[in-house]
């Protein structure tokens, strides 16, 4: 995101701060060299790459070369890799490779973007990093050791098990909440050890270093000049540069007559910092958005600065250099304190101001939200089928080079959209755009792939033959054995469905809710673990009714007349029940609203409505604090947002739907708001217990009328004490008790939702799990709201300015599945269940024609891939890289140089396993998972070898050696961690939320 909104106020403000104890020693200030580049906000990848971004690495490169003494510090892996690829000369290249040999230039974090950690799932940030590391190691030997997670609207505890997983040696953030910061800051508590996961505890700790107030950004006030300070290069202009290298805004050049104000200025700066940390090091970030684009002018006039000040370290008491993280940290490090220990508590959410909560984009563009997560998901699936075709042999024509392109493309895309200006929303129209078209460039081309697969047919061919029928073939990406619905959209109402065999298929058919002149064909099905199975779907005409074919029923749909907003109800006295074997859901026609739901395995019955509310949010800065793609801003409670409800039941042998519509008005012919309920008659046996004990919900949202939030509010009689547990990432859960803060309350309770979350009493449990992000928040007493969609426009100069006014007008349709049940039940189906929602089947349809129709698709059936309940298969890939798996090796042949690109490597299979449960948090699922990965893996061949890595497969993990940091003893002992690990061995044990990634070697 842009320059700190508060930076130039607080520049001003903090030389008025007073200051604790400062350290006895000399002080060493660390200057590291960076320039914020966001992969997107405000513009695009390549409007930025044209204006400033390909200059930033053409001219620091130059310079670090210059002058052997300077450093820097590069990021973001999009802009590098566009630059390396596209820009950087042979010259350029090799001069690259001596500056990262040298230290001068410094790799951190090193994922292709700097990821959003709110709203961002755990599989994706593993994703973006892998990609980034990927091609850092592959190019240079390196593997980045610290993070710079510097903007990132609030801080998640995933964070620190994922990057120590990745072997970095510390972690840095800057946004937290601004009291909260003051307190730490204040009391020199911004550096600490963190036990990210509490059942991992200090087994993947990692050392965090929370920036001060003037966070990563230089600072921009100096008292003897009225231009920003330390910016010699200025502001990068949009969309060339300017042709006399005259840029906006460029500090005053340094000069022999006001050299001593500059060092003044800088000493000033250093000393305040210093005083706010236990050691004296000080890590002074040198730059902000968009800098460096001319790194000659930025360090022709620090050179003289820093050489000045060190000249007279004895009367300043400090000294200074250039440096990367690795310099800082190092010495750090060496310093060797006893240091904190920060539990596995988040930095969630985010509060800037007193009336400024960064919770708005927790929902905001929900339409990208959802699309980054179904990309996410496809690509999931696209890489593990693609994995089973190729091994243990071809089965097709399929070009692998054009495969992995595919799969490439889209791997780029959703690793591009986790920017933390991407799927939060808070870029510009033009940049959603750019985002939203990469995501479905990739998503084509991977669904391309998985029809040539699967349908076995070459990319692009079709038919003009009128179709009889379809041909469907539906992939389940998960290691389990799955249960499920699928739902295709067919153009007749009279069919017969079969499957591979010819045997018909339990399925029932209705109205489409998506086209009027279509239907809903619902199919059940079970399939094996990465496997398929295939269904005919045949249009059965009138003079064919009296064939031997099953003809598939049709639902009876039952409606109910309108309803208005404030009808009474006669107590409970015209409920309609639709039930299965695991719950009773009423529904009272006196309201079309849900009156309860009873759950069938403990006899509870919960009362329960749902209904929709709009927070009305202000455009005029003049009358208060507003709303925007960042912030939520409401003092007002939310306000229902319609009149009258509609109902109508779809009743049929295999689910139940209902649908209920919501209008603003009861003249209205159009609904504003819909809720479509389905429960499914399955038996909750082993296979259909997912199925059975979920309450599946699609709601339609929009548009909105202007300066509108909308939510979904789930009121019951569970006595929850206003305690909501929402997650971090879909990796762990938070405990969120309703805080009574005295300014901003409703916003300031608002949290993400990627996954899950959930309310409680001492009986039952309500889970809400997501298919996208939301905000989420428990305002009342046995009470969640999920904010589902925004539409805001607002004066504010800053953000009309950028674009940034969130004026959605887009009609959004998320998808919650609740669970209601025992504690006990629903911690054993929430992880899985949330998995299952994330990735639901693939299902590939191909018209049949007459020619086709008689044709009997006999399938290759290889063996299944089955996990333990408790592991999730996190990744099954063929990720091509050509590095040799030995360090010593691949560094070798990068010396040599490759006088030809090698040949992609698909010998080589990335694995990676996640156990999805806590430790103690279930009898059964808790215990560590054992899985033999000769006989998991066997469909896809024998395996030989195995090779336990880092998480983003650049270490060996025998070789993997993180620094440890002195803690306190004794202080916040978690669960026992796992026992060393013996290399090689294809029986591998995972204990609770271990994240374990390997390389699989099969044989040819």
């Amino acid at each position: 995101m842009g320059p700190l909104r508060w930076l130039p106020l607080l520049g001003q403000l903090l030389l008025l701060w007073p200051l604790a104890a400062r350290p006895a020693s000399p002080i060493r200030a660390f200057v590291v060299p960076h320039s914020h580049m966001d992969v997107g906000w405000v513009y695009t990848v390549q409007e930025s790459m044209r204006a400033y971004a390909a200059n930033v690495y053409t001219t620091v490169v130059e310079e670090l070369v210059r002058g052997r003494q300077r450093r820097f510090i590069a990021v973001e892996q999009e802009f590098f890799r566009l630059w390396w690829d596209g820009v950087a000369s042979e010259q350029q290249k090799q001069q690259v490779r001596q500056l990262l040999d040298e230290g001068c230039l410094e790799f951190v974090l090193g994922g292709q973007v700097m990821h959003d950690e709110a709203v961002t799932h755990l599989d994706d940030q593993i994703l973006q990093l892998t990609e980034g590391h990927g091609f850092l190691y592959e190019t240079f030997g390196i593997r980045p050791q610290f993070s710079w997670h510097v903007d990132p609207f609030g801080a998640s505890a995933t964070t620190p098990t994922l990057f120590s997983l990745a072997g970095f040696n510390a972690h840095l953030i800057s946004r937290i909440d601004y009291d909260l910061k003051d307190a730490m800051q204040e009391a020199q508590g911004l550096q600490f050890v963190w036990h990210g996961s509490p059942s991992l505890s200090e087994q993947q700790e990692i050392y965090t270093h929370v920036m001060d107030l003037y966070s990563y950004c230089t600072p921009s006030h100096i008292p003897f000049s009225n231009r920003s300070g330390f910016y010699w290069n200025g502001v990068a202009v949009f969309p060339e540069p300017p042709p006399d290298g005259v840029y906006p805004n460029m500090s005053e050049p340094v000069t022999v007559d006001n050299i001593h104000l500059y060092a003044e200025a800088l000493v000033a700066n250093i000393k305040q910092r210093a005083a706010w940390f236990r050691t004296p090091h000080v890590l002074w970030p040198w730059g902000c958005d968009k800098q460096f684009f001319n790194a000659s002018v930025q360090f022709d006039n620090m050179d003289p600065l820093l050489e000045y000040i060190n000249n007279r370290s004895a009367q300043f008491g400090i000294s200074v250099q250039y440096a990367t993280l690795n310099d800082y940290f190092q010495a750090l490090h060496d310093f060797n304190v006893t240091w904190d220990i920060r539990d596995h508590h988040d930095f969630l959410p985010y509060s800037s101001e007193p009336q400024q909560a960064w919770t708005g984009f927790y929902t905001s563009r929900s339409t990208l939200k959802g699309l980054a997560r179904q990309a996410s998901a496809l690509l999931y699936a696209g890489e593990s089928m693609f994995t089973r075709y190729m091994w243990p042999h071809p089965r097709g024509t399929l070009d692998p080079t054009w495969a992995l392109q595919q799969l490439q493309q889209l791997r780029w895309a959703v690793s591009e959209v986790q920017h933390h200006d991407a799927i939060t929303g808070t870029e510009s129209p033009k940049v959603k755009n750019m985002y939203m078209e990469h995501l479905s460039m990739g998503m084509r081309g991977v669904h391309k792939l998985m029809a040539s697969i699967a349908l076995d047919r070459s990319p692009g061919s079709g038919t003009d033959t009128r179709p009889v029928g379809y041909s469907a073939s539906v992939y389940n990406p998960l290691a389990w054995k799955i249960t499920t619905i699928i739902t295709l959209t067919v153009a007749f109402p009279s069919v017969s469905v079969t499957d591979e065999l010819g045997r018909p298929v339990s399925a029932q058919i209705q109205n489409s809710t998506k086209d009027p002149s279509a239907y809903d064909l619902l199919i059940l099905t079970t399939i094996p673990g990465l496997s398929y199975r295939y269904y005919k779907v045949r249009r059965i005409l009138g003079d064919q009714a009296g064939t031997r074919e099953l003809v598939t029923p049709r639902a009876n749909t039952l409606k109910f007349s309108r309803k208005l907003r404030n009808q009474t109800s006669q107590e409970g006295k015209l409920l309609v029940p639709v039930m299965n074997d695991c719950y009773t859901l009423l529904f009272d026609q006196d309201t079309n609203m849900l009156h309860s739901i009873q759950d069938r395995q403990s006899n509870r019955t919960v009362h329960m409505t749902q209904e929709f509310l709009e927070y009305r949010a202000n455009g005029d800065v003049k009358q208060g604090p507003i709303s925007d793609n960042y912030l939520f801003a409401s003092n007002d409670t939310a306000e229902p947002s319609w009149e009258a409800v509609g109902m109508e039941m779809v009743v049929g042998t295999l689910a139940t739907d209902v649908r209920q519509y919501f209008y603003r008005n009861i003249t209205d012919q159009g609904y504003i708001y819909s809720i479509h309920t389905r429960l499914a008659h399955v038996h909750p046996s082993l296979a259909g217990e997912l199925l059975c004990r979920r309450i599946e919900q699609q709601y339609q949202v929009g548009p909105l009328d202007l300066n509108r939030e909308a939510i979904l509010r789930t009121s019951s009689d569970l006595n929850s004490q206003q305690v909501l547990y929402s997650d971090n990432n879909g990796y762990q859960m938070q405990r969120r008790p309703y805080k009574a803060f005295k300014s901003n309350p409703i916003p300031r309770n608002y949290y993400p939702m990627v996954q899950s979350a959930f309310i409680e009493d001492d009986k039952s449990r309500l889970v809400l799990l997501a298919e996208r992000p939301h905000g989420v928040s428990s305002q009342e007493n046995g009470q969640v709201e999920v904010m589902l969609h925004r539409r805001l426009w607002n004066n504010l100069v800053w953000d009309l300015n950028y674009n940034l006014t969130l004026n959605d007008t887009s009609v959004v349709h998320p998808v919650l599945w609740l669970l209601l049940g025992p504690k006990s039940t629903t911690t054993a189906l929430r992880p899985r269940s949330g998995v299952a929602l994330q990735h639901r089947p693939v299902v590939l349809l191909k018209e049949l024609t007459d020619e086709e129709e008689t044709a009997i698709h006999r399938p290759h059936h290889p063996w299944p891939v089955t996990l333990p309940p408790s592991l999730h298969l996190q990744v099954l890939s063929l990720r091509g890289w050509q590095y040799s798996r030995n360090h010593a090796q691949h560094l070798k042949n990068l010396q040599r140089g490759h006088p030809e690109k090698p040949q992609v490597n698909l010998q080589r299979v990335l694995l990676r396993l996640h156990h999805l449960y806590e430790a103690g948090e279930d009898p059964v699922l808790s215990r560590p998972a054992t899985v033999d990965l000769k006989i998991a893996l066997r469909g896809l061949g024998s395996v030989v070898a195995v090779e336990e890595r880092s998480l983003t497969g650049t270490w060996d993990v025998q070789t993997l050696q993180r620094w440890h940091w002195r803690t306190k003893i004794g202080q916040l002992k978690g669960h026992p961690t796992s026992p060393p690990r013996s290399p090689g061995g294809s029986i591998i044990t995972v204990y609770p939320k271990e994240i374990r990634t390997f390389f699989i070697y099969l044989q040819q």
